[in-house]
């Protein structure tokens, strides 16, 4: 072979690996894009795996939560679980306590009527006793009501005529009787009674009132007797309002109500002795601006922490109770510090009702700097388990903590309202208050369904405010309703409380 023959040779051999080399380089370059996209494919994966796995823990911690141990209403609660109360069993024995008054039946010493029963033959001989004496009597009384007559009253007006002018003069009906026939005040207090009062539907009102009292009403009728005795109201709601304004220690709640298909909120303001109720489309700030209360109020206002009512400059003190449910749900997910915490704050509820029931408007001032630095170490504990988060180089905005976080720095923020109760033993420990004025809310949209119109609710809201009122001052409420339609409400006490 030739000189020029191999290095022809040479450079068809070096062409040949060239060509080999570059297909060696561009099935790199593949590989490299393969990898780089399993890589993409891979880190996608796991972020999916991260963020399901996160919701995965969010629904298990919902599946956790029950009205036990949340905010949640019982209505909520799933699988059947078995109600277990954070009251602690009472050694009082079951049933009416030394004291109460009772309501057995009493023998009333003028009966309406007597009917005497007499002995006409000997039971045993069957001698004739018709002659003979009674020895004694026993007596037995049967209470009952008669049964319901409608009564019909006719006012005839007379008309004369003057013999001096020729004018005619009718004579003047009494105050409410106004059209050519009506209900009276006793049959539509009744009416209005049973719907605002005892939560009938309005079918349901009409038909009690035909079968008890014979009487043919229509639900529009009885819608007429509701607005007009909402109408007659009107001024004592104001007085209700101005007296709650001036109250030294007020309980505030909302729950949603469904109104004409749309949510809507009713808000109760109230003190042992006064309820009022307002409905309104929100249920924050312009809500409480309509109800007008709270921006005037200097007092003390217990509530659930809603944060609307913090936006006031008033005093203001957090449900405890909802605090309980909160602790207990973290206690169950292995958190010390929370089930310690729980144990303080039951220990504190005692002190403090021992406190009240000797009389007593403070608790020892260095006892209570001793029940808030046992509550501020707990706080510490449960600072060190759980640190605040940090956001990743990079990300913006605010870093989502866990529930236990968040509890902890609502805690130390609001710290006087969750111990107000402690200095200040006109402060109760919950807002039952608040909840139990709302819980008949409740049963009315269970038993009737939502309101038709926001009219209606208003007045419901209303009506209901003054005869709540009206119960916790011991008043009659049915006799109220018909003093009302006649335009004359009774008005309740709105002393200072």
């Amino acid at each position: 072979m030739t000189i020029q023959e191999e290095l022809k040779h040479l450079r068809e051999e070096n062409t040949s690996l060239r060509e080999q080399l570059a297909q060696r380089d561009e099935l790199i370059q593949q590989q490299q894009a393969l990898l780089a996209e399993q890589s993409a494919v891979i880190q996608h994966h796991g972020e999916q795996m991260s963020s399901l796995s996160e919701q995965l823990k969010a629904l298990r911690d919902r599946l956790a939560k029950d009205s036990h141990k949340s905010h949640l209403p019982p209505s909520s609660d799933r699988f059947g679980r078995k109600p277990k109360s954070l009251r602690h069993k009472s050694e009082k024995q079951s049933g009416g306590q030394p004291g109460h008054p009772g309501s057995s039946l009493q023998f009333s010493s003028t009966p309406d009527e007597i009917i005497e029963l007499q002995v006409e033959r000997c039971e045993t001989c069957e001698h004739d006793l018709h002659a003979v004496a009674a020895c004694g009597r026993e007596r037995r009384q049967v209470v009952d009501v008669p049964s319901p007559r409608v009564v019909v009253r006719e006012y005839r007006a007379e008309q004369k005529q003057c013999p001096h002018c020729q004018q005619i003069t009718i004579a003047t009906f009494p105050a409410g009787v106004q059209a050519p026939i009506q209900y009276g005040p006793h049959v539509g207090a009744t009416a209005v009674y049973l719907v605002q009062q005892q939560l009938l539907p309005l079918a349901r009102g009409c038909e009690v009132m035909r079968d008890l009292l014979g009487i043919q009403m229509s639900e529009g009728t009885v819608g007429d007797l509701i607005k007009r005795c909402a109408g007659q109201l009107a001024p004592v709601e104001q007085q209700i309002t101005e007296a709650l304004k001036h109250a030294e220690v007020i309980h505030q709640d909302e729950t949603g109500l469904d109104v004409a298909g749309k949510r809507h909120w009713m808000h109760v303001t109230c003190t042992p002795t006064l309820t009022h109720y307002h409905v309104d489309v929100s249920r924050g700030q312009p809500a409480l601006e309509a109800i007008g209360i709270l921006p005037q109020f200097t007092g003390i206002s217990i509530h659930d922490g809603w944060g609307s009512y913090f936006l006031y400059d008033c005093e203001h003190a957090a449900c405890l109770v909802h605090l309980l449910r909160d602790l207990v749900f973290l206690a169950e997910q292995g958190c010390q510090w929370a089930a310690d915490l729980k144990t303080l704050l039951l220990e504190m509820k005692e002190a403090t009702d021992q406190a009240r029931e000797q009389g007593k408007r403070w608790l020892d001032p260095l006892e209570v700097v001793d029940w808030e630095a046992q509550f501020l170490r707990l706080l510490d504990d449960g600072d060190q388990a759980h640190p605040r988060a940090t956001a990743p180089p990079g990300q913006r905005g605010r870093c989502k903590q866990s529930d236990a976080r968040n509890l902890l720095d609502r805690l130390r923020k609001q710290q006087k309202a969750f111990l107000c109760f402690l200095e200040d033993l006109r402060v109760d420990f919950d807002n039952n208050l608040a909840e139990r004025d709302l819980r008949m809310v409740k049963v009315q949209q269970k038993v009737s369904g939502c309101f038709r119109s926001i009219g209606g609710a208003q007045a419901f809201a209303r009506i209901r405010g003054y005869l709540s009122t009206l119960r916790k001052q011991g008043l009659p409420v049915l006799a109220a309703l018909q003093a009302t339609l006649c335009a004359h409400p009774v008005l309740p006490s709105l002393e200072r409380t």
